[in-house]
């Protein structure tokens, strides 16, 4: 009885800080739309957040690849993904070098992050097995379909061009579109956290087991 007391209370306080951490990035458009002038460009409060939760799932992965000897290329070749859509997302500072230039970056990082998984193949494979048998990895999954899938369909000119006819207003575009993926790298960053943070909780030499027993 007791137990379950403690698993609906833990999942409920869960509930309610993700709830309360998605509210707070709903006021990061809010401030953008309503007290900023419409300012949805590269320096937005809404994209700089993006920018900050990329990276901060970049450095928690590479920092957990230091430490976790067992899981360390699933997780360098993870933060290497992230830190990829980290540059993308920051192409306008890349451009500054050259047009394009953010393609260059990400690729060297690809190729660095592929080549040192690739040495150590069955360790790789059996982290990501680690990492996708975990319960975050469905809240991960839900953010990069809405990052890579939605986002990019629901911010199609063709359809708010229809929708609003003569009245088609930018800014309401590029508000949904930035909004939706904004919700996407929330989502990523709680899977983060929660998968992170399990790991921490347990020794290096139990991570290859610890799911199957835990969940």
């Amino acid at each position: 009885m007791s137990d379950n007391i403690k698993t609906i209370t833990v999942k409920l306080a869960a509930f309610v800080g993700c709830a309360l951490f998605l509210a707070l990035m709903m006021g990061l458009i809010f401030i953008d739309v309503h007290w900023m002038n419409n300012a949805l460009h590269e320096t937005s409060f809404t994209e700089v957040f993006q920018e900050i939760e990329l990276g901060a799932i970049a450095l928690m992965f590479f920092a957990q690849a230091y430490r976790q000897v067992n899981l360390r290329y699933s997780l360098l070749l993870i933060g290497g993904f992230f830190t990829c859509m980290l540059i993308r997302e920051m192409d306008f500072l890349f451009d500054r070098v050259h047009h394009g230039a953010w393609v260059w970056f990400a690729l060297a990082v690809t190729l660095i992050c592929l080549w040192r998984a690739a040495r150590h193949l069955p360790a790789t494979l059996s982290g990501l097995v680690n990492f996708l048998r975990h319960p975050s990895w469905n809240m991960m999954a839900a953010g990069l379909l809405t990052i890579l899938i939605f986002s990019r369909l629901f911010g199609m000119h063709e359809l708010w061009e229809t929708l609003m006819l003569d009245g088609y207003n930018r800014t309401v575009k590029n508000m949904a579109e930035e909004g939706t993926e904004l919700l996407g790298y929330s989502f990523c960053l709680l899977a983060s956290l929660r998968y992170l943070w399990d790991l921490c909780r347990l020794k290096p030499e139990k991570t290859g087991i610890a799911w199957q027993s835990q969940y």
